[in-house]
């Protein structure tokens, strides 16, 4: 059961987001930093008995069926509760089971926040590089018969590189590897930095809250997109960009390859179990 005293916390973080994200940056830069270290100060407070959630040990509620090619018996790696939704921001609870990943993924022009409430996770966060569009026009018109963006560079991939893949190559920034307990701060993430990420539930069952501004929303261009980081060539030298021992550093670059959702994840859903909340 929540605490008597933080009964309304989640409420708290609902208004707090309203007011944070109804207008993102460059609007009013200086208020939305000002907000948004109010909002995470209310999330640094959150714990999963204030949302009456706790580990789950010996099952749970009834899930939803997994797609056919799962099988019949296995049910989601991950489940999402949805506490509430504007049109400035989306707020829920992601539930992974042990060992479970969410794949590399992005938020196409969206802010957020990741608070754990109980377990451990493994994030691997990634900024987006942004090139100049003058520089990528000339990159295709030099290089279109060499098969890679990555060429120019100088970089090889093993595997190589097909062809057809080059459209849906990304270079991004290794930012942050960490593992988040719920006695971490909140992870934040803008348009840029961050703003790709890969979450692992370690050791047993993990939950966080998720914040999201504006929400995902195909029509309006923020689509989620899941990619996988390509493995340099080992001939590539120590000092070429994005050869394997830079790849592991931070912000050093590396290489993404947009992939289809991968076959072996999906998210289910579940009621969610908390005090009511609304925004508004």
């Amino acid at each position: 059961m929540p605490r008597d005293n933080m009964a309304s916390l989640i409420q708290k973080i609902a208004r707090q987001a309203r007011t944070t994200f109804k207008a993102l940056p460059p609007a009013d830069a200086g208020s939305f930093q000002t907000n948004l270290a109010k909002l995470s100060k209310l999330l640094e407070k959150i714990r999963a008995e204030d949302l009456n959630l706790g580990p789950r040990r010996n099952g749970g509620p009834p899930l939803p069926s997994p797609p056919p090619q799962l099988g019949a018996h296995q049910g989601p790696p991950v489940t999402y509760m949805h506490i509430c939704e504007t049109d400035s921001f989306s707020m829920g609870v992601f539930l992974l089971q042990s060992g479970s990943c969410i794949p590399l993924h992005d938020h196409p022009g969206m802010h957020g926040l990741l608070k754990v409430l109980y377990g451990q996770v493994a994030i691997k966060c990634f900024d987006k590089e942004e090139v100049e569009e003058e520089e990528e026009d000339e990159n295709e018109n030099e290089e279109a018969a060499a098969g890679s963006v990555a060429d120019v560079q100088g970089v090889q991939f093993n595997p190589p590189l097909l062809q057809c893949q080059r459209a849906a190559l990304r270079r991004s920034l290794r930012r942050s590897s960490d593992v988040l307990s719920e006695a971490s701060d909140p992870c934040l993430l803008t348009p840029v930095q961050g703003n790709m990420h890969q979450i692992e539930a370690r050791d047993g069952p993990a939950a966080f809250l998720d914040i999201l501004a504006p929400p995902y929303d195909p029509d309006e261009g923020r689509d989620c997109h899941y990619f996988k980081m390509l493995q340099v060539s080992e001939n590539a030298g120590n000092d070429s960009p994005g050869s394997p021992q830079q790849q592991q550093q931070p912000s050093q670059p590396v290489w993404l390859l947009e992939v289809p959702q991968p076959a072996d994840f999906w998210c289910g859903g579940e009621p969610y179990p908390g005090p009511k909340v609304s925004p508004d």
